[in-house]
């Protein structure tokens, strides 16, 4: 046995979080995915994130920041964050909300426009191999999809 081991945590406990935790399972099965995705993004010079916060901007109406973060079931700070990213890189930039001016509103820079109508049939060709994987295992892509988003 381990000597690291603690007798009140023992090896069938990891198993039992393994084989039971749905956390655990989503995270797992979001990564694969999202490396997909992103090694699809880079020649955009985007990853998949990035590509989700230019494409949740893109609205007829300028989102705010704090309707677009739970969208994206991010937090304001790690959401501001990506966000300074995609302004240093003229894709993306801030403006005062012209009804609250202490609020901001997100908008896509004619770059970022150009960028995502550039990368959307790479994202699609992307999405549609993964979807085939998925109907090869016998999985629906819009049931699992309609899963994931009650989960949410």
């Amino acid at each position: 046995m381990n000597p690291d081991m603690h007798p009140d945590l023992p090896i069938s406990a990891t198993l039992e979080v393994r084989d039971r935790c749905l956390c655990f399972r989503a995270q797992r099965a979001a990564r694969a995915p999202a490396r997909r995705f992103d090694a699809a993004l880079k020649p955009f010079g985007l990853s998949n994130g990035q590509f989700s916060i230019l494409m949740a901007i893109n609205r007829p109406e300028a989102p705010r920041i704090s309707e677009l973060a739970p969208f994206l079931a991010m937090d304001r700070t790690t959401l501001t964050a990506a966000l300074k990213v995609l302004e240093r890189r003229g894709l993306a930039e801030t403006s005062p909300d012209p009804d609250d001016r202490r609020g901001r509103r997100l908008h896509l820079t004619r770059a970022g426009q150009e960028l995502l109508i550039a990368a959307l049939p790479v994202w699609r060709d992307a999405h549609d191999a993964v979807d085939a994987d998925l109907a090869g295992n016998g999985i629906d892509a819009e049931t699992l999809a309609r899963a994931l988003l009650s989960l949410a």
